[in-house]
């Protein structure tokens, strides 16, 4: 295989551009895939992706093209494009040259398109810009080359307009990425250098790392390093994605494939590392870091029963997502469960919902929460993902929470309610706006699209943001974000009591100024709730000592005089007197239990 006739490249959309399908049309103009077994989506393994229509875990595939004569060897790296996953795809960006911007002719530039443009256009990647669905009637296709010219800049004569349902200009794309994409360069040093751009763990043989080889080559049984994590193995099998994993003699220099490592601990293969022959000292490759999760969520059973097969469905998850971790961790009313942390609230949903369906569980989670960074008094700095887990107030210096910036991409009709909605969602002091541009589709454009772009802190974005900003644009606004830093915040540990017993799994922690309001609704909701007791309950919410509001839940009723009959008053009495004596006495030790219900009444707060 000649380098010369090597594109790596990847394609990179909004959710339901049609990724996946344009992806099938390579599969099969290319003929990778026989007729016979070709499916929709084939690239994306899970059955959730097929049902939500998105891309969750990347996958890479070789192809072969003949044109002119030539034979090219075509890589793809179909990844997911949501930001929860941006450091895989930025991982996955750095292991190729090219990359297909991929846009809906009907729904044109969103703001996932220009948070993924952003990520290629980091990595110095040749951008191939690509109208989708023209099959569709009425399309303003004019408009959307326009805007998809400016953001790209990009001629729009360049820009070309496909179906990938009908396959109609399959093959331009496929000329265009041999035309435009630049083939690997050759690193003149022969020693072996390759990207880990994923992994996943394989059962019966280990770790097997999805590789780019920058520099040298790799061949069966090759003693390995990886520099990052300092480990040594052993390269038991090499090979290629055709899409199955097909082994071959060795990789070279620009090839795209992978490597059966042996290694059982997937935290030691990570994305972004760099693996090398074990007896050459090389500086690993840019851009590593560690993923951390950014966002934490108790994950508890409505049956303890189902403990173990909790306990095993996580672990099993891990195996092939080292960016999840978990604890386990006991609370009253919850019973047996983990605290979580995932990268975002997509990771969050996706992991809820395989659990549920892939390992049968009723699963309840807690309100999600962000990692704070807690500065004491006594200079040490600690992080602190439950609130629970909050120092006292005694101890604390200062707080400093998670900053992202958010671009909201939205019809021009729904700007002032947006801003609006942005601007009531918390004080203007914790948002900040950043700026307005048109991503104008012509003067001929019946709707123009406009870029919105804010700094606010992620508790924020973790409380039905996206929900208000979709019900005030009628679904037609699309929004992405992105971690900026940590700053200081004013914020508190709020405590809620439920029969004067401290409920942790309950307790949250919010801004200062808005205690007050928080601990108001969250009162309320619990006294819709929680049953009645045959003694009054009374549900607090407190700031360290202070009681800030307060609901009462009366005594059930049971009328202990309904089988007197006849007799002196003083026997009713004597009775009545006993109840109040008994329920004085159980409302000092009662127990009250608190239902799953209740902990989805506080996510919704």
């Amino acid at each position: 295989m000649e380098n010369k006739n090597i594109r790596n490249f990847c394609i990179i959309s909004h959710v339901d551009h049609g990724k996946s399908t344009l992806a099938d049309r390579f599969l099969e103009v290319t003929n990778t895939v026989s007729k016979k077994e070709m499916k929709s989506q084939y690239l994306d393994g899970m059955e959730m992706e097929r049902e939500r229509g998105i891309t969750i875990k990347l996958q890479p595939v070789n192809m072969s093209y003949d044109l002119d004569g030539e034979k090219y060897y075509l890589n793809l790296i179909d990844t997911p494009g949501h930001v929860d996953f941006s450091y895989e795809v930025s991982r996955s960006l750095a292991a190729v040259e090219g990359a297909i911007l991929l846009v809906d002719a009907s729904q044109g530039i969103q703001a996932q398109t220009i948070a993924n443009l952003h990520l290629a256009q980091k990595q110095n990647l040749e951008i191939i810009p690509v109208i989708n669905k023209i099959d569709i009637k009425g399309i303003d296709i004019d408009s959307v080359k326009k805007e998809l010219s400016e953001i790209t800049n990009t001629k729009k004569d360049e820009i070309i307009c496909i179906s990938a349902k009908e396959g109609k200009g399959i093959e331009k794309v496929l000329k265009k990425v041999i035309e435009k994409v630049p083939s690997p360069k050759i690193d003149k040093e022969n020693n072996f250098k390759s990207l880990i751009f994923d992994s996943f763990f394989d059962e019966y043989r280990g770790v097997i790392a999805y590789i780019r080889v920058f520099s040298g080559k790799i061949q069966k049984q090759d003693k390995i390093k990886l520099i990052r994590n300092k480990t040594v193995s052993e390269a038991n099998e090499v090979g290629i994605f055709n899409p199955k994993l097909k082994p071959k003699k060795q990789l070279m220099s620009g090839d795209i494939g992978y490597i059966v490592t042996g290694e059982k601990n997937i935290k030691k293969v990570r994305v972004g590392d760099t693996i090398t022959k074990k007896d050459q000292d090389l500086k690993p490759l840019p851009g590593y870091k560690e993923p951390q999760p950014m966002v934490f969520a108790g994950i508890y059973l409505k049956s303890g029963s189902e403990a173990k097969k909790l306990r095993d469905g996580l672990s099993r998850l891990q195996l092939n997502d080292s960016s999840l971790v978990f604890e386990p961790e006991r609370f009253p009313g919850l019973g047996f469960g983990f605290r979580t942390g995932f990268l975002g609230l997509l990771h969050m949903d996706v992991i809820r919902e395989r659990l549920e369906k892939e390992y049968d569980l009723d699963i309840v989670m807690t309100s999600p929460s962000v990692v704070y960074k807690v500065y004491k008094k006594d200079k040490e700095m600690v992080k602190v993902n439950f609130p629970d887990k909050l120092p006292s107030v005694q101890e604390i210096d200062y707080i400093e929470e998670p900053w992202v910036r958010v671009e909201i991409m939205t019809p021009e009709k729904y700007i002032g309610g947006i801003m609006d909605t942005v601007s009531n969602i918390s004080s203007s002091e914790r948002i900040n706006f950043n700026s307005m541009k048109y991503v104008s589709g012509g003067e001929q454009s019946f709707i123009k699209r406009v870029l919105i772009t804010y700094e606010i802190p992620l508790s924020i974005l973790l409380a039905g943001f996206y929900d208000k900003i979709k019900s005030v644009s009628e679904g037609y606004a699309s929004y992405s974000y992105e971690f900026i830093d940590y700053r200081k915040a004013d914020v508190v540990k709020l405590d809620i009591l439920v029969a004067h017993d401290k409920i942790p799994s309950l307790s949250a922690v919010v801004y200062k100024d808005e205690s007050y309001q928080v601990g108001r609704k969250i009162t309320k909701k619990l006294k819709e709730v929680l049953p009645r007791q045959m003694f009054e309950v009374k549900i607090q919410a407190a700031v360290g000592g202070n009681i800030i509001a307060a609901e009462r839940i009366p005594a059930a009723r049971k009328d202990v005089t309904a089988g007197l009959y006849g007799g002196d008053i003083s026997r009713k009495k004597k009775l009545l007197k006993k109840q109040k004596k008994g329920k004085k006495k159980m409302k000092q030790s009662g127990k009250v239990p608190i239902p799953p219900k209740a902990y989805r009444v506080i996510n919704q707060r």
